[in-house]
C-alpha cells in the first residue's frame, strides 16, 4: 500500500509528456471558466480530432467519432467500437460547473453613489473567501429577438476587474465574533462595478453611467439582463505553483481537472473494441438537476440516437447498452492537508504525487447518498491499472463524521452499470483558487487511457 512519489518514477520522456499535458491543461482552464465556455472548447478540440456532430450524421458505423452538445452546457462524446454497443460502453464522466457567484436577473443597483451587481452564490462556498479578490464576469446575454452577446470582462490586462468589499479590520470587532459561515452574509456578496456618475442624471447617476456603458459596448437594454446568464469568477489565468513548479493553482479545477484528463484520453484513443464515451455535464454542484444536469434524459437520449443511426435501436438494446457499461465517475477528492490533519483519516487519505484516486464510496457519515462500487468491479479496475503500470490510490473523503460529498456516480448506477468514483486529489477544494499536482494530472490521463482501451 505504500507508494513512492510519481516524480521519482518518471524518466525524461515521461517528464516531457507531463509538462506538455499540463501546459494544455492550463490553456483549457483559461479557455473555459464557465460550463458554456468549456463546452465550446471541448467541441473545438473534438472537431479538430475528427469528431462530428451526432445530429448531422445520417448513419454511423464502427470507428466513427461523434458528439452531442445539449443547450451549450453539457456534452457527450462517443468513439464507436467494433463490438456491439448493446454489450456496453466504457464511460468517463465529469462535470463542468464550479462554485461561483451568479448575477441575479435584476442585478444593477446603486447605493451611496456606488454601483453594484446583485449576486446569488452557486454551489458550496466559504463566502468569506470571495471578498477583496479580483473578479471577472463571464457569460451570455440573450435579447428578445434571440440574438446573443458573449461577455468576458476582467481577464485581459487592459480589462477592469470587480470585487466584493469587506469591512476594515479597525471596525470589525463584532464581525470577527461571528461564526465563519456568517462573517460574510450571502446578500453581501454583491460586486462593486462603478463610482462615476453620468452627467445630467439626478437619480442613480452611477448606475445610469454603467447602463450607458453596457448599451454602448453590448447594445443591450437594462431589461436584457433578465435573460442573461452572467457568472462572476476569479480573474486571472491558471498558474504553476511552488518554487519547483510541481503544482497548478487555478479556479475551477473541481471538476475541470477531471473533465480535461477525461477528454484528453478520449481524443487520444485509436481504434477501440468497446465503445468509448466521455460525458461532461452541468449542475453537479447543485444536485445534478435541470435539463443540463446528469438527472436529465440527455445522455440516455444521445445513446438512443446513436443506436438508431447504427440501425440497431430498440428499447431493450438501449437498456442493455446502459446496464452493461462500466464507468469512472471522475470527480476530485480531498488531498491530505497537514495544516488541517484533524479532519482526515491519514490511513484512508489521498496524497499529492501518488496518482489518480478511486473512492469505493462517497456520501456522508453512514455512506448516505453513495454509489458504493462493487468489489468485483474494483478488482477489474485494479487489473487494468496494474497491467498498464498506472499508479493509483484508494481513499475516502476525510473522517467519517467530518462531512462528506457526492458525485454523479449514483445517477448512472441507476441504469445498473458498474460505476466507481475516481478522480484527482486537490487542495483547497471549492475555494476561488484550488491546487493540484502536475504528476497526478499526467498519471490520471494515463489511467483514463488504459480504462477506455482495456476495461472489459
Amino acid at each position: 500500500m505504500e507508494q513512492e512519489s510519481l516524480w521519482l518514477t518518471y524518466e525524461t520522456e515521461d517528464l516531457e509528456k507531463l509538462e506538455k499535458i499540463n501546459e494544455d491543461y492550463r490553456a483549457f482552464l483559461d479557455a473555459g471558466k464557465t460550463e458554456r465556455e468549456c463546452v465550446a472548447e471541448v467541441v473545438r478540440q473534438a472537431e479538430a480530432a475528427g469528431y462530428r456532430n451526432l445530429n448531422s450524421a445520417d448513419s454511423l458505423k464502427a470507428g466513427d467519432k461523434v458528439y452531442m452538445s445539449w443547450m451549450g452546457k453539457s456534452i457527450a462524446l462517443f468513439h464507436i467500437g467494433s463490438e456491439p454497443i448493446e454489450e456496453g460502453m466504457n464511460i468517463l464522466g465529469a462535470h463542468l460547473d464550479s462554485p461561483r457567484l451568479d448575477l441575479k436577473q435584476n442585478p444593477l443597483y446603486e447605493e451611496s453613489e456606488l454601483a453594484y451587481f446583485d449576486t446569488h452564490y452557486y454551489g458550496g462556498i466559504k463566502k468569506y473567501q470571495w471578498v477583496t479578490i479580483p473578479l471577472a464576469i463571464h457569460g451570455v446575454i440573450v435579447r428578445k429577438d434571440g440574438t446573443t452577446e458573449q461577455v468576458s470582462i476582467g481577464e485581459k490586462p487592459t480589462d477592469p476587474v470587480f470585487a466584493v468589499t469587506d469591512l476594515l479590520v479597525h471596525l470589525s470587532s463584532k464581525q470577527m465574533e461571528r461564526k465563519a459561515s456568517a462573517v460574510v452574509e450571502g446578500e453581501n456578496l454583491d460586486i462593486l462595478i462603478g463610482n462615476k456618475p453620468l452627467k445630467g442624471e439626478e437619480k442613480d447617476a452611477v448606475a445610469a453611467q454603467i447602463m450607458q456603458l453596457l448599451q454602448d459596448t453590448y447594445r443591450i437594454e437594462k431589461e436584457d439582463l433578465m435573460s442573461a446568464e452572467l457568472e462572476v469568477v476569479p480573474a486571472g489565468n491558471a498558474r504553476e505553483c511552488g518554487l519547483d513548479k510541481s503544482m497548478i493553482m487555478a479556479y475551477g479545477q473541481d471538476d475541470r481537472i477531471c473533465a480535461f484528463t477525461s477528454l484528453a484520453a478520449m481524443l487520444d484513443m485509436g481504434q477501440v473494441k468497446r465503445t468509448s464515451c466521455c460525458i461532461l455535464v452541468d449542475k453537479e454542484e447543485i444536485g445534478s438537476v435541470g435539463a443540463t444536469g446528469m438527472h436529465s434524459r440527455f445522455f440516455e437520449n444521445a445513446v438512443a440516437d446513436m443506436l438508431d443511426k447504427l440501425g440497431e435501436f430498440s428499447e431493450l438494446k438501449l437498456r442493455h447498452a446502459l446496464a452493461h457499461s462500466t464507468m469512472i465517475s471522475s470527480d476530485v477528492s480531498a488531498a491530505f492537508d497537514p495544516m488541517y490533519a484533524d479532519v482526515y483519516d491519514k490511513k484512508s487519505s489521498c496524497f499529492f504525487g501518488k496518482g489518480p484516486v478511486f473512492n469505493k464510496h462517497t456520501g456522508a457519515r453512514g455512506k448516505s447518498g453513495s454509489n458504493d462500487a462493487n468489489a468485483e468491479y474494483i478488482a477489474k479496475l485494479r487489473k487494468v491499472m496494474d497491467e498498464n503500470q498506472v499508479q493509483f490510490q484508494m481513499a475516502e473523503l476525510g473522517k467519517i463524521d467530518a462531512g462528506g460529498g457526492g458525485t454523479i456516480a449514483y445517477i448512472l448506477a441507476q441504469y445498473g452499470m458498474e460505476v466507481i468514483d475516481g478522480g484527482l486529489a486537490i487542495l483547497c477544494m471549492h475555494a476561488p483558487w484550488e491546487i493540484s499536482s502536475k504528476a497526478d494530472i499526467y498519471e490520471a490521463y494515463r489511467g483514463y487511457c488504459a480504462f477506455l482501451r482495456d476495461m472489459k
